[in-house]
């Protein structure tokens, strides 16, 4: 049985480096200028996506999780989904549930973990990366084929701000075209500012390039590199990785709120230096864990897959703008603002030139 499932795997991941290979060799061909904009994109991004998911855009389907005591019961989906990551620019992403970056998992600390992933991608395997958890990935990493599900058991035993991700080869193209996302695992006994917390959000970053193109995933530079946040409690904005999305829709607070962030860099490729302009963070637990605290940082280095949670206090009425500090990538989109007013409602105040 297992010989077979080797089989099958090898076989599928033969005819996706074959399906690769085609698109990076594709020749380019220069539209004419005289169609219409809108019907040239759409052609092209036609033209792009691989055989098997031309026509393909599965709706986003809703995370189930459960709680039995200790047992948390998370079931997701692998699917492809078309997600417009910048205005006009159409992307057929790879994603868990139809998210891309997929949706936030809470559990505790000492959770058992029972993780079930549906693939109803229709032809490519799939599978769960938690970075969360101590497990074999040859047996709880596993590929599950097309149309198939298979459910994995684990435990997380350390708390934090971790990535998880598709592990399937080649892994640079799962994550690239979409397929990452935040686990957080609360502590067991809090962080020590808890009590002093007003307002918590999530941050992820991450980056995109050409479509499905492995050589740009592998040596060229992102396209585009983004703030996403997902809602952490009801009423809370929840987007994908979408240029601007947190400019155009800031976070809010209020004047002197304890502003807590759970912020993840899922990559693939880049370091984050994660900066809030206007403030210095009063603590920063690095990966998330209260263990390793530290206090009065500028900016917080995140590696790809790198998470942290950072607090401040907003002291004054503003737009604060969240970056990472390397500029190049905050002109390629990565940057968000938080709202400050006096009541902490959405009133009218001037952006910076961040």
């Amino acid at each position: 049985m297992y010989e077979m499932k080797g089989f099958r795997v090898a076989l599928m991941f033969g005819v996706l480096l074959i399906i690769l290979s085609a698109c990076a060799n594709k020749n380019d061909s220069s539209p004419d200028q005289n169609e219409n904009d809108n019907l040239v994109q759409a052609e092209e991004s036609e033209s792009e996506v691989i055989k098997p998911h031309q026509g393909v855009n599965q709706e986003p389907v809703p995370l189930q999780i459960e709680r039995d005591g200790n047992d948390v019961y998370v079931e997701m989906t692998s699917q492809i989904t078309d997600i417009e990551i910048e205005n006009g620019k159409p992307y057929k992403a790879w994603t868990f549930n139809g998210e891309a970056p997929g949706p936030l998992v809470v559990v505790n600390e000492g959770d058992t973990i029972h993780f079930t992933l549906k693939n109803i991608d229709p032809s490519i395997p799939h599978s769960m990366d938690f970075h969360a958890v101590h497990a074999a990935p040859n047996e709880k990493f596993a590929d599950v084929m097309p149309n198939e599900e298979d459910t994995f058991t684990y435990q997380a035993t350390y708390p934090g701000v971790f990535m998880y991700h598709c592990g399937t080869a080649p892994v640079l193209s799962h994550i690239a075209n979409g397929m990452h996302g935040t686990i957080i695992v609360k502590p067991s006994d809090g962080y020590p500012t808890d009590d002093e917390v007003d307002r918590e959000y999530v941050i992820i970053q991450n980056e995109w390039y050409k479509y499905n193109d492995l050589d740009d995933m592998t040596n060229g530079e992102p396209s585009q590199v983004v703030f996403s946040t997902k809602a952490l409690e009801e009423g809370q904005p929840n987007t994908n990785g979408v240029l601007n999305s947190l400019r155009d829709e800031p976070l809010l607070a209020k004047v002197g709120d304890k502003i807590r962030l759970y912020v993840n860099n899922v990559g693939p490729n880049e370091v984050s230096s994660f900066h809030v302009v206007g403030t210095i963070f009063d603590d920063v637990y690095v990966d998330g864990n209260p263990a390793n605290n530290m206090k009065g940082l500028q900016t917080v280095m995140l590696p790809a897959s790198g998470g942290a949670v950072v607090e401040f206090t907003v002291k004054e009425e503003g737009m604060y703008t969240m970056v990472t500090h390397q500029f190049n990538h905050v002109q390629k989109g990565a940057a968000g603002f938080i709202k400050v007013t006096a009541d902490g409602n959405d009133n009218d105040l001037e952006a910076s030139g961040h």
